[in-house]
């Protein structure tokens, strides 16, 4: 694995709360924080209720951008993510994030408002403080 996609997944383990950008109807940004798992092909996935406005926002624009990994007062390396982003209510997606701490807006994965967003990267930048220049991993 290169040295910058183990980078990036580490500060992705480290720091699973992103902070996530949609686009409204009106075309203006909208953020909001989530809760991210990654695999090791980068691909990040997100619990989400269907009725949500972030899902309206990906349906009609998949484009996202998301920020983690800094902590305030503790100066170190930070993701910014370009992606593209679809909604799944597919069974083995929502069983597989499936947690504890989801019963507390879920039935269960089985839950009908229960969905998955899955965040497919194309460009992350790798920012640390000992270099003035983003490391870029591109898809």
């Amino acid at each position: 694995m290169p040295d910058i996609k183990k980078k990036i997944l580490e500060i992705l383990e480290k720091h699973p709360i992103a902070a996530m950008a949609t686009i409204t109807e009106e075309g203006k940004p909208w953020v909001r924080y989530v809760s991210l798992t990654a695999s090791d092909d980068l691909t990040m996935r997100t619990a989400t209720g269907l009725k949500s406005r972030k899902v309206e926002h990906i349906k009609k624009n998949p484009e996202i951008h998301m920020t983690c990994g800094y902590t305030p007062g503790k100066p170190g390396p930070y993701l910014q993510i370009q992606a593209h982003a679809t909604i799944s209510t597919a069974a083995k997606e929502k069983k597989a994030i499936w947690n504890d701490h989801l019963a507390e807006y879920f039935s269960g994965p089985d839950d009908l408002n229960f969905g998955v967003v899955i965040v497919k990267p194309y460009r992350i930048e790798f920012m640390d403080w000992s270099s003035k220049e983003p490391k870029v991993w591109k898809a």
